[in-house]
C-alpha cells in the first residue's frame, strides 16, 4: 500500500474522470443532505413545520450549486449537479406522490417528476452564478481529489443509514413492516408518507436510506472501474458494492427468513441472527468506504516516501490490535442489542478497547506533530474513546432504568443509538490510523536518522 507511483489522474483522461467524480460527489452529497434533513424533520414533526423543511431542502440545492461555482464549475455543470440530486430524490418523492392503494398514484403525480428535476437544476445553477459573482476568478488551485470526495460522501451516507438502523433497533421496530422487498404490498418506493408512523417510519425510512447507499456504492464502483485508477481502488470499489448488496439482502431476509412476496406475518420466519450479522456488516461497510476515501486521496498518491521512525512498528502493531479489538467489541455490542446477552463481556472488553484506544491515540497525538493526519487522528481517537465511555455508561443506566418491556423512552433510544454510532466512528478512526501509519511511516533501520 505504500507504493508511490505517479498517479494516473495526471493524464487528461484522469483529470476528466476526477471532474466527473467531483460532480458525482456534489450531487450525491446534496441529495444525502436533503435526505438527512427530511429524516430529522420527520423525527421532530411538531418542531419542524413542512414549509421550513421545504425551504431547507431548497437551500441544499442552492448550496450544491454554490459549491460547484466555487470550484470553477459553470452554471450548466451546476444544473447537472442539481438535476442528478433531484433524480436521486425520486427514491423518496414516490412516498409523496404514491396513492393510498398499491400501485396507485396521486392526481398530477407525473408532473412532479419533471418539475422536481427542473427545479433542482435551476436552483443549483442559480447557486453557481451567485458563487461566481462573489469571486473574480475561479480558484487556480489543483482540482480536488474527486474519488476521495465521492467515497467520503458515500461514507457519510452510510453513517446516516447506520443512525437510522440504530433507531430501528433501539425502538424494536425491525419487524414493523412484515414483508420485503415490498412494504405491506406496496412498491417500497411508493409507500404513502401518510402511513409512515411509529415503528413503520423507522423501518421503512431505513429501507429507503439503504437503497440510496446501494445506489451510491454501485455508481462509485462503476466510476472507479471506467476511470484510469489503480487496480486496488477498482477492486475495493466492487468489494464495497458486493458488501452493501449483501447487507441489503441480509436486512430483507432478517424480516422474512426466506424469499417470498407474501404479506402475511404468519408466513415469515424472522431471524435475529441475521439481524446481528446485518448490524455488524453495516459497520464494516462504513469502514471500507472510509478506507477507500483515504486510499483515493491526493496525499496518499503523492510521491512522498514514508518517513523513518523508531516508533513506527510499535504503533503499527498497536493500531492493528485496536482495529481488531473494536471489531470484536462491535460484535459483542450487537449480541447485547439483539439477544440481550453478553453484558459482562461487552462491558469488560470495553476496558481493553479503551486502554488500547487511549494508548494509540495518545502516541499518535504526541509523537507525530510534524506529520499530516496522524496527530489530528490521534487527538480525535482519544476524544472519541472518552465520549464512548460516557455514552456507554449512559446507555447502560438508561436500559437498566427502562420501566417496562416494550416501552422505549426517547432518551434511551437516543443514548443507545449514539453509543452505536460512536462505535462506528471509532472503527473508522482506527482504520484511518492504521492506513496513514503505513503510508507515512516506516520502521527506522540502522543508519536512519530518527
Amino acid at each position: 500500500m505504500t507504493a508511490t507511483a505517479p498517479s494516473p489522474a495526471a493524464s487528461p483522461a484522469g483529470l476528466a474522470a476526477d471532474r466527473r467524480a467531483e460532480l458525482l460527489a456534489l450531487a450525491f452529497g446534496s441529495s444525502t443532505a436533503m435526505w438527512g434533513l427530511a429524516y430529522l424533520s420527520r423525527l421532530a414533526t411538531p418542531l419542524a413545520p413542512p414549509w421550513l423543511l421545504f425551504l431547507l431542502l431548497l437551500v441544499c440545492l442552492l448550496g450544491g450549486g454554490w459549491l460547484t461555482g466555487r470550484l470553477g464549475g459553470s452554471a450548466a455543470r451546476a444544473a447537472a449537479v442539481g438535476g442528478l440530486a433531484s433524480l436521486l430524490n425520486l427514491l423518496i418523492l414516490g412516498s409523496v406522490i404514491g396513492g393510498e392503494a398499491p400501485g396507485a398514484l396521486r392526481r398530477g403525480a407525473l408532473i412532479w417528476v419533471p418539475a422536481s428535476l427542473l427545479l433542482g437544476g435551476l436552483l443549483a445553477a442559480a447557486g453557481a452564478q451567485a458563487a461566481r459573482r462573489r469571486t473574480d476568478a475561479p480558484s487556480a488551485a489543483a482540482p480536488p481529489a474527486g474519488d476521495a470526495a465521492f467515497a467520503g460522501v458515500a461514507a457519510a451516507t452510510t453513517f446516516l443509514l447506520l443512525a437510522a438502523g440504530g433507531l430501528v433497533t433501539s425502538h424494536e421496530a425491525g419487524l414493523a413492516v412484515v414483508d420485503w422487498p415490498n412494504s405491506y404490498g406496496f412498491n417500497m418506493f411508493l409507500y404513502p408518507l401518510s402511513r409512515m408512523t411509529g415503528g413503520i417510519f423507522y423501518e421503512h425510512a431505513h429501507r429507503l436510506l439503504g437503497s440510496l447507499v446501494g445506489l451510491t456504492s454501485l455508481v462509485l464502483a462503476l466510476h472507479l472501474q471506467f476511470a484510469p485508477r489503480r487496480p486496488l481502488l477498482k477492486r475495493l470499489g466492487w468489494a464495497i458494492f458486493v458488501a452493501v448488496a449483501l447487507q441489503g439482502l441480509l436486512g430483507g431476509l432478517r424480516v422474512t427468513g426466506r424469499f417470498t412476496l407474501s404479506q402475511s406475518a404468519a408466513a415469515m420466519s424472522p431471524s435475529t441472527l441475521l439481524a446481528l450479522v446485518h448490524g455488524v456488516l453495516g459497520q464494516l461497510c462504513f469502514a471500507l468506504l472510509v478506507a477507500l476515501a483515504a486510499l483515493a486521496s491526493r496525499r496518499w498518491t503523492a510521491a512522498e516516501p514514508p518517513i523513518a521512525r523508531a516508533s513506527a512498528d510499535t504503533d503499527r502493531q498497536l493500531g492493528l490490535a485496536l482495529l481488531g479489538a473494536i471489531g470484536v467489541q462491535l460484535a459483542l455490542g450487537a449480541l447485547l442489542r439483539h439477544y440481550a446477552r453478553g453484558m459482562f463481556w461487552h462491558v469488560s472488553f470495553a476496558m481493553l478497547v479503551a486502554l488500547l484506544g487511549f494508548a494509540v491515540g495518545a502516541r499518535h497525538w504526541g509523537l507525530y506533530g510534524g506529520l499530516p493526519w496522524l496527530r489530528p487522528l490521534g487527538r480525535a481517537l482519544t476524544l472519541a474513546i472518552g465520549l464512548q465511555l460516557l455514552l456507554g455508561t449512559g446507555a447502560l443506566v438508561a436500559v437498566s432504568a427502562t420501566p417496562a418491556p416494550g416501552h422505549i423512552p426517547w432518551w434511551e433510544a437516543l443514548l443507545t443509538t449514539a453509543h452505536q454510532l460512536t462505535g462506528a466512528l471509532l472503527l473508522g478512526l482506527a482504520t484511518l490510523i492504521v492506513l496513514w501509519n503505513r503510508r507515512l511511516l516506516r520502521p527506522a533501520a540502522e543508519g536512519d536518522s530518527a
